[in-house]
């Protein structure tokens, strides 16, 4: 039985895949994206998160701590008089995630929903998320993936799901490395599986302001998606102004290097001209 970290479980999603659904959000990722709204999800170790803009410093935090350096053991969460301190992850293990996620699958089922697996990078942690996939039979199974893996775990999953959602961020290799923080390489040598297989898959472009959204871009993106039978449709998912909202909660800064306030680019228009169905989120 295989067991891994998760920061949060969100019911009643409806924009994690089709119909309504749980979605679970694994801990850990291997890109570094400047645009980032999910800090919380980058490390793959628990982590403590603390409202510190309202901490008036009343010392209860520090009278219970032991360690020298902060380990996200929790002691001081429940003595903070003002609730701004929290453990962001905890551990898991297959059997109960999928105790969990199955004792309202009926209810999801039902509005054409069920399960998806986000992150973070889910991928990170494959051999928990094969085994939670295999304990929850007949549950319509999504697993959203930025791509960066290896070969064997990206086709094991893509043969685990019912349907992979697979994040496509740049398509020039210089560009993905600068602003994600790896070479694409892996991740369009992964696409390919997708594009040119019978697994059914769904495509996100993030769309960010001057970075993503630039003609060259998406007509890459376009190009290599265009004629792919298992393509469903594309979704683009315009820049989020509140990306940074969280990153002083774990004692660190946002500084994106783009200009946040920039117009997007038209991006619909030029998925049409490639007779890919868009829908912008």
């Amino acid at each position: 039985m295989a067991s891994g970290i998760i920061f949060d479980i969100k019911e009643f999603s409806v924009n994690d895949g089709p119909g309504v659904r749980q979605t679970v959000f694994f801990k850990g990722c291997p890109m570094r994206c400047a645009w980032c709204h999910n800090p919380e999800g980058l490390s793959p170790c628990p982590q403590l998160m603390v409202r510190y803009e309202e901490c008036t410093n009343c010392g209860k935090c520090k009278a219970v701590c032991e360690n020298d350096i902060c380990n996200a053991c929790g002691k001081c969460v429940p003595v903070c008089p003002l609730r701004i301190r929290s453990v962001c992850g905890k551990e898991a293990t297959s059997s109960d995630l999928a105790a969990t996620l199955l004792k309202d699958s009926g209810i999801y089922a039902g509005m054409g929903g069920g399960v998806t697996f986000s992150g973070g990078e889910p991928l990170m942690q494959s051999e928990f998320l094969l085994d939670t996939i295999r304990q929850i039979p007949g549950v319509h199974t999504t697993v959203e993936t930025c791509g960066y893996a290896e070969k064997e775990i990206f086709i094991d999953v893509m043969h685990a799901a019912s349907l992979m959602m697979l994040d496509i961020k740049l398509i020039d290799p210089e560009s993905h490395k600068r602003w994600c923080g790896v070479d694409n390489t892996v991740i369009l040598e992964n696409a390919s599986f997708l594009i040119n297989g019978d697994i059914p898959f769904i495509a996100r472009v993030p769309l960010i302001p001057g970075v993503t959204d630039t003609e060259d871009n998406l007509t890459g993106i376009a190009s290599l998606l265009k004629g792919s039978p298992s393509l469903l449709y594309v979704e683009l998912l315009p820049y989020n102004r509140l990306a940074g909202a969280k990153y002083s909660q774990l004692g660190a800064r946002y500084e994106p290097g783009f200009d946040t306030e920039r117009p997007l680019l038209p991006a619909q228009d030029i998925f049409e001209r490639h007779e890919i169905e868009s829908r912008l989120m």
